[in-house]
């Protein structure tokens, strides 16, 4: 069997992400009917259907979904394969593309970016805050290189280093009947009014695990976007709330109205650190980077 060739993946991959031709033609820098052409030859090559395609519309078939899929890793790991060179001879040069959570980026980036500034000048980091399952997604395509996020999210076939851990505190409103104890329990958070994040936010999982464990009652007619809004809430007497530990200096100040109690006993928590592909070439500068933030952030 003749073997596919890179512009015919490119093709499929395209065609596959759009469901569209004349889009992904322009994607692909080439004209409808030649990328039609490629279609068509590697549909010939493979001696399977790709697309259905009408006049209203694309739809890939299952073998044309899970080519594409196989496709697009191809792809990913092609172009990895070319840089490799520059990460060997110089590692943590050049553009590192990270995606990072928002319950992570405000609290941690400031002073990892200081860090990272200082002891690889040649770096250049090119930075998405998203939600943990669209920056998986990203990661999967090839449109990121490596991930900071809590690493007991569902991060598919990702890989891990672990940084940090971050144990949860409880805040409350300083009149709460809480407000004047040194330590809490989980178990203390029975019948608690709590307010979480919004679906979306692995965070929000996390928390919402501790407080179905304790009982509580999660405040159903609001949810918040970010972690701001949510202790300004909380200062404002709707409930309590869970935050990690990394926030509280920004988030619960003394001018906020609020009280942060750590946990007794073994304190629930997460794991920050950094997730990648398995057939990334990168590993050991991802291990720099992860000793660099841990020794900045520990």
């Amino acid at each position: 069997m003749e073997l596919p060739t890179i512009r015919q993946l490119e093709c499929l991959v395209a065609v596959s992400h759009t469901l569209n031709f004349r889009r992904a033609a322009d994607l692909c820098f080439i004209s409808q009917p030649a990328l039609s052409a490629q279609i068509k030859q590697l549909e010939t090559q493979l001696d399977v259907k790709l697309f259905e395609r009408d006049k209203r519309r694309v739809l890939a078939t299952p073998a044309g979904e899970a080519i594409a899929q196989k496709a697009q890793k191809i792809l990913v790991e092609l172009g990895e394969l070319a840089e490799s060179s520059c990460f060997f001879s110089s590692p943590l040069t050049g553009i590192l593309r990270m995606g990072v959570i928002p319950t992570v980026a405000p609290y941690l980036l400031p002073k990892a970016m200081h860090a990272v500034h200082r002891d690889f000048p040649q770096l250049q980091l090119s930075l998405r805050e998203d939600h943990t399952d669209r920056l998986i997604d990203a990661l999967q395509k090839g449109d990121l290189d490596v991930l900071l996020l809590a690493i007991e999210a569902d991060l598919g076939d990702a890989e891990t280093i672990d940084i940090l851990n971050d144990p949860f505190w409880l805040a409350v409103p300083t009149g709460h009947r809480f407000a004047g104890r040194k330590r809490v329990q989980v178990r203390d958070l029975e019948r608690e009014n709590v307010l979480l994040l919004e679906d979306g936010h692995c965070l929000r999982d996390q928390t919402l695990e501790i407080c179905e464990l304790a009982s509580a009652n999660e405040v159903d007619d609001f949810r918040a976007s970010s972690l701001t809004t949510l202790v300004q809430m909380v200062a404002g007497g709707l409930g309590v709330t869970l935050l990690p530990e990394m926030a509280l200096a920004w988030e619960c100040s003394p001018e906020r109205n609020l009280v942060s109690i750590p946990f007794r006993g073994k304190r629930p928590s997460r794991t920050i650190g950094l997730a990648f592909r398995p057939s990334t070439l990168r590993v050991s500068e991802f291990q720099l980077l992860a000793n660099l933030l841990r020794k900045e952030m520990t």
